[in-house]
């Protein structure tokens, strides 16, 4: 299985492969602690609906997680790495174009 994640994200080292995913733990422990004191200030608690909760939640913690990870790889010494991977994975959400819809006569 890591040998997989290795090839897969372009990293030759084991140390790298902890490093990497000692980030991806730390960050996502941050946006949830991030989340919550913005959840107090607006007054949201259990008592508030659980869709709109829910809707929060990945509004909040979806752009959070993207800086945090930048933040704490960086701290980590794997900026580049983690700015690649935020790229890859921005580009994803891009709108493809169409090239049908997009011919011109």
């Amino acid at each position: 299985m890591f040998e997989k994640l290795k090839k897969r994200w372009e990293i030759d080292s084991n140390l790298q492969l902890v490093i990497i995913l000692i980030v991806f733990s730390i960050t996502g422990s941050l946006s949830v602690l991030v989340r919550n004191p913005i959840f107090e200030y607006f007054s949201i608690d259990s008592d508030t609906n659980l869709f709109l909760r829910i809707i929060l939640s990945i509004l909040i913690i979806t752009p959070t997680y993207q800086v945090l990870l930048l933040l704490v790889g960086s701290l980590f010494g794997q900026f580049r790495f983690f700015w690649n991977f935020e790229k890859k994975m921005l580009s994803r959400f891009q709108r493809k174009n169409n090239k049908t819809a997009t011919k011109s006569y």
